[in-house]
């Protein structure tokens, strides 16, 4: 006699959780709160005065290291992760800061160190971070500003919601 398999329709359904609420997993769309500082606790961003953010996991607005934090909370979680270079913005990418002929910038830029500079570039503008001024090169850093740097991600979690790719309601 062959056994009986049961076999559910469609995507896994998640588990529900207490009150209804969801964890949050790929695709999901989320209302979140969060602090971002460096391990000293310098402020960096946060949505304490802006609203909370919003988001759908793997979207791209939020990098891989911060999502993976977030992954299985649920609404009403509040977590601190502390994120090494590598889990944040990367590590400072050496072949990322370049010496640029002066004739490159505009003749009415006061070039300084710790000045930002924009060049057009493939995927549209690219900023950077004027480091030294030399007579006829300046050096530029094209690394993120937080690059190289180790960070506190605190976030609570608001709402969660199913990850449809079709769904476009709203929270």
């Amino acid at each position: 006699m062959q056994k009986k398999q049961d076999f559910q329709k469609g995507p896994p359904q998640k588990a529900k959780l207490p009150n209804g609420a969801q964890t949050i997993g790929p695709n999901s769309r989320v209302k979140l709160h969060f602090a971002l500082s460096l391990m000293n606790g310098e402020p960096i961003d946060s949505t304490a005065s802006s609203g909370p953010a919003q988001l759908r996991v793997g979207d791209g607005n939020l990098l891989p290291g911060f999502e993976r934090c977030i992954l299985g909370l649920s609404t009403g979680d509040s977590r601190r992760f502390e994120l090494s270079e590598e889990q944040a913005f990367g590590k400072v990418n050496p072949n990322n800061i370049n010496y640029i002929h002066r004739d490159k910038f505009a003749d009415d830029i006061q070039l300084e160190p710790g000045l930002m500079v924009s060049f057009a570039g493939v995927g549209g503008e690219l900023p950077g971070i004027v480091k030294s001024v030399h007579e006829q090169q300046i050096l530029v850093d094209f690394n993120h500003p937080l690059a190289g740097r180790a960070l506190v991600f605190e976030v609570t979690i608001l709402d969660v919601q199913e990850g449809l790719l079709s769904s476009v309601q709203e929270f």
